[in-house]
């Protein structure tokens, strides 16, 4: 079953949130809620209801993979094409996608941090 944007969004969200030491508001412009480890972004979701899709970062051979096999992932949206993939409502879109897609970001973003800033190394 494929996530409606509504649902995928807020699978998003309880992913991000339900990690250690995340951060969320609203740095750059009411309609972005952004969600940051120690600082650092790795989750964007648009508040905008006619665009509802989510931003992770991601290692660039498999943002070119799930680019390649769903046609509603794109290159990152507002970063870098390269290392961020949106993900939006479509088919093969489901909520377990959803969450690992979340859940790899946060480990992408926290494992480039210093290691004092890590979660669980204070």
């Amino acid at each position: 079953m494929s996530a409606a944007g509504d649902r995928l969004q807020d699978t998003a969200r309880r992913a991000a949130l339900a990690l250690p030491d995340v951060s969320h508001g609203y740095p750059f412009t009411p309609g972005l809620d952004v969600y940051k480890v120690a600082g650092k972004v790795f989750l964007i979701v648009t508040d905008d209801p006619d665009d509802q899709i989510i931003t992770v970062k991601c290692e660039p051979e498999h943002a070119r993979a799930h680019v390649r096999a769903h046609a509603s992932i794109t290159p990152g949206r507002y970063l870098d094409k390269r290392h961020w993939i949106s993900l939006g409502p479509g088919p093969g879109i489901t909520e377990r996608l959803v969450t690992d897609a979340v859940e790899d970001s946060y480990d992408l973003v926290a494992a480039r941090l210093p290691r004092r800033d890590r979660p669980g190394a204070r």
